[in-house]
């Protein structure tokens, strides 16, 4: 396995330049400032990445007003709350995507939301209590107590809210696979728990947190 060092040459190289690399990194917010984010915009931010997964992302951004006025700006409480012929009225309504099972979602997101963010004081104190190298385990959690947060949707969700992470795009395992931590796309937790030992070891060599590793990995290809 290559140090990091070694793939961001790579990633400069096909980039034309350590400034080019640079400008394409995205960074994660600091845990104070994802601490304080509000509940409802961690709603907000889970309904967008569910509702874009297998969907055109345009159509979601373009419509996203629609969403926060349907949502009643995802209040958790009303969220939470309303009654199912609430949500079936929501399967008409042309502010959004007419998708039941996301729809549902919502308010099953709501409520484990609220139940998090009363253990803890808020979602955002939750999700920045997970170390670095539990990654994975925060993606399972999220996987088991969510609504239709398995697979890229929670790592797209996590990272669109500021959150410590990598990503398994297309281009990031092939990166893995090249570097022999992989021989395959990682569906399994063996294969999981492997990636976060390499992604840990490199941020140890680099100092640099696991979104900009994943950024340069995706670079690297």
């Amino acid at each position: 396995m290559r140090s990091f060092a070694e793939i961001y040459d790579i990633a400069v190289r096909r980039h034309g330049g350590e400034a080019a690399v640079e400008a394409r990194l995205t960074r994660p917010l600091p845990a104070a400032g994802l601490s304080v984010i509000a509940d409802d915009r961690w709603l907000a931010g889970m309904t967008r990445a569910i509702f874009q997964a297998g969907f055109n992302w345009k159509v979601i951004e373009n419509k996203w007003p629609g969403f926060e006025e349907a949502f009643g700006g995802f209040d958790i409480a009303e969220c939470a709350n309303r009654l199912p012929d609430s949500f079936d009225a929501l399967t008409h309504d042309k502010r959004i995507v007419r998708n039941p099972a996301k729809i549902a979602a919502v308010q099953a997101n709501a409520q484990f939301i609220d139940e998090i963010a009363r253990e803890h004081g808020g979602f955002g104190r939750w999700i920045v209590s997970w170390p670095r190298a539990d990654y994975v385990e925060l993606l399972a959690e999220l996987g088991r107590r969510g609504a239709r947060l398995g697979g890229a949707t929670a790592q797209y969700f996590l990272r669109s809210m500021g959150a410590d992470g990598f990503i398994f795009s297309k281009d990031v395992v092939t990166r893995l696979m090249a570097e022999g931590v992989l021989d395959r796309p990682p569906t399994s937790r063996k294969a999981q728990l492997a990636a976060q030992a390499a992604f840990d070891r490199w941020a140890d060599e680099s100092g640099r947190s696991l979104t900009e590793i994943s950024r340069v990995l995706a670079l690297s290809i």
